[in-house]
Formats: structure tokens, sequence, C-alpha cells
């Protein structure tokens, strides 16, 4: 189940980039390489972090998912780009399902529960930061909408989920993936937003 939903985030994000750098105006070279950095950008900081061999190295399908949502992402960017959400959606969906990627790598790799969660929560957003620095945007980690968030708060849903549950832990995949989107979702019809540190006084 994790590595079919792994693939689902890499298929997101791969689409996320390749929109972000239509948007932005970059060569086709351009597109694929921001869609790859977007996509596999967090999977390879966290698992450099566990010290353990980087996944998409040795995975033809994880690059074969890159390739074929950045091409579908640039093939179909104009209906993409008149739906006027369309990148938060897939930013959405790439964060819910890397965020429980990621703890559930850093779990199986015995780190301690507050620092699987932190895994999760870079698996799911450092792709995207890496995305907006080289595409000259300020990232969406780092303004005041809430963006990483939901993915501490899932993160922490689906550890408390797995530490206290027995049996099938499908429910727990799905439950802390839909409590993810539907967070952030809110956040953006919303505008919840994080107070800027110049508010404080």
């Amino acid at each position: 189940m994790l590595e079919v939903l792994d693939h689902i985030g890499l298929f997101a994000f791969a689409i996320s980039g390749m929109l972000t750098a239509a948007n932005r105006n970059l060569d086709i070279l351009g597109g694929y390489i921001i869609a790859f950095i977007t996509a596999l950008g967090g999977g390879t900081i966290r698992d450099l972090l566990l010290n353990v061999d980087i996944a998409w190295m040795t995975s033809l399908s994880q690059l074969l998912v890159v390739i074929g949502g950045a091409t579908i992402g640039m093939i179909f960017r104009k209906k993409l780009r008149s739906w006027r959400r369309t990148l938060s959606i897939f930013d959405t969906v790439g964060i819910s399902v890397f965020t429980i990627v990621g703890v559930q790598k850093g779990l199986s790799h015995d780190a301690l529960a507050i620092t699987a969660v932190f895994l999760g929560m870079i698996t799911a957003t450092f792709g995207g930061l890496l995305r907006d620095v080289l595409c000259n945007e300020i990232p969406l980690i780092f303004k005041k909408e809430i963006y990483a968030i939901p993915c501490l708060l899932g993160g922490t849903f689906y550890l408390l989920g797995d530490y206290f549950g027995q049996g099938d832990t499908t429910w727990l995949l799905w439950s802390s993936m839909i409590f993810i989107i539907a967070f952030r979702t809110l956040a953006v019809l919303f505008s919840w937003k994080l107070p800027l540190i110049r508010e404080f006084k």
C-alpha cells in the first residue's frame, strides 16, 4: 500500500512541478528538471538524513512515474491552468501521501517518534521548497499560508494510530491522508494563516 501511495505522490508532485515551471516560462528541459526536483527532492533529503540508499536511484518505476506525471502536466497544462486551484490540489495530494511515507520510513529505521514526524514533513514539503526556490518564488512553507502544519499534525495522527492500533492499518493510512487533505483544503478555502514574526511585539 505504501509503495502505491508513494507513486501517487510522485505523480501528483511531478504535475505540480511541471505546472510551476510552465507558469515561470521555463523551457521543456527546465520543466522536467523542476518536476523531478519537486517529486523526488523531499524523499532524497529524508534518505540522506537517515543515511540509507536514495530510493529513486534504484527504482525504475519511480522515475517512469515522474516522467509520466511531468509529461501529462506539460501536455494538459492549458486545461489544468484553467482550473484555478489545480496547483494547490496536486500539492495537497502530494503532501498527504509523502507525509505518511516519510513517517513510516523513519519508524522503520528506528528514528525517534518526533524525528519520524519531522521526516514526514520534510518528505512532503522540501521538494516543493526546492521547486519554489529554483523558480524564484518564496516557498509556501515560509509564507503565512498554512502548508507544513497539516503534515505535522497528520504525521502525529498516523504515529499515534500506529502506536495504539492493532491489526490492519489501511484505515489509518487513508484517514491520516484525508485529515491532511481536509486540513490543507480548509486552510486554503478560508485563508487560514500563521502570524508573521513582525506581528509579535
